[in-house]
């Protein structure tokens, strides 16, 4: 088991939480304002239900993007897809501080698949049981986002399927605070996430773990060429 990679993917997903939020809000409100102040548990069960929909869908496209990696792995080595994922991390360092948008484009290819999935959400609204929320919360998964694809092709550096859905659990579950704190407190936290300092902060951490696995990738490339160069 990879822990270091686990912590790494958590405080991705947790560093990330504004991004979440403005990604995630819409819905969010959705979730809690329909219902009234007082139905404060109902309320955190939706919330709850939702999250654990989302996290699913994370797991679930982290083990097939795993799959078909892995599938295709004479072009894609394990070494090599740390580099595209410290790649993805410094891109999105620079999308949070909002120094360069490049993500975008990326967002805007997975904007085609979203087309498709989000008109099933719309059968699900308004959300009044557990079951609508998790089911809204699994399509949701798919929402094309930039923080998601970063912490997809970390997940892809994985030496098993199964750590690769562990470290997109990961992820996952840091992610949890900032959405969970959303639907219970969304305006003070979404305005205090917003602070340019604090997006600027955070962006500087996430791409601190970006140059830390081009670093790894490039340990683990250099170790494959001597090995190739000993096997011979």
């Amino acid at each position: 088991m990879d822990y270091m990679a686990f912590f790494t993917a958590f405080s991705i997903g947790l560093l990330g939480g504004a991004h979440c939020l403005g990604m995630c809000g819409g819905i969010m409100g959705a979730l809690t304002m329909a219902l009234d102040a007082s139905q404060y548990y109902r309320r955190l069960c939706l919330i709850l239900a939702y999250n654990l929909g989302r996290i699913s869908s994370y797991v679930a496209i982290a083990v097939v993007f795993y799959w078909l990696v892995d599938s295709v792995n004479r072009y894609f080595s394990s070494g090599m897809m740390r580099v595209v994922a410290g790649i993805f991390l410094l891109m999105m360092g620079l999308y949070l501080a909002d120094w360069w948008r490049g993500l975008l484009y990326l967002e805007k290819i997975g904007g085609i698949l979203w087309k498709k999935i989000q008109p099933l959400s719309k059968a699900l609204l308004p959300v009044k049981s557990v079951w609508q929320a998790l089911l809204l919360g699994a399509l949701w998964g798919w929402l094309p986002c930039g923080l998601i694809y970063s912490a997809l092709v970390y997940s892809a550096t994985a030496t098993s399927m199964t750590n690769a859905g562990l470290i997109m659990l990961s992820f996952a579950l840091g992610t949890l605070p900032a959405v969970l704190m959303g639907g219970l407190m969304a305006e003070r936290l979404i305005q205090y996430l917003r602070q340019k300092n604090i997006r600027i902060v955070m962006a500087l951490l996430i791409m601190t773990f970006g140059i830390w696995t081009l670093a790894t990738a490039y340990q683990h490339l250099s170790h494959g060429d001597k090995h190739s160069l000993h096997s011979h």
